[in-house]
């Protein structure tokens, strides 16, 4: 697992670099917001098939990557305006 967090380390800091503003207003389109909601509902009434649950790790890695990115974008902008 540790080769995996190094990893999206690696593309986080990669996509913050491109563009910190972006990164940081950057958000999931609305059809994959509806999607997670729809299979987190589903999982907490009565639960989800192997296939979805496969979807819904994937969403928690992508929305990993994501918090990683903009995370290291606000630091590349605070070591601008200082």
């Amino acid at each position: 697992m540790t080769q995996f967090i190094s990893a999206y380390d690696s593309l986080a800091e990669f996509m913050a670099g491109l563009d910190p503003v972006k990164v940081l207003a950057f958000h999931a389109p609305q059809a994959l917001q509806n999607r997670v909601e729809e299979l987190l509902d589903k999982k907490q009434e009565i639960g989800l098939s192997e296939e979805e649950q496969s979807e819904m790790d994937h969403y928690l890695i992508y929305e990993h990557i994501v918090r990683l990115a903009k995370s290291r974008a606000r630091l590349q902008l605070s070591k601008v305006s200082a």
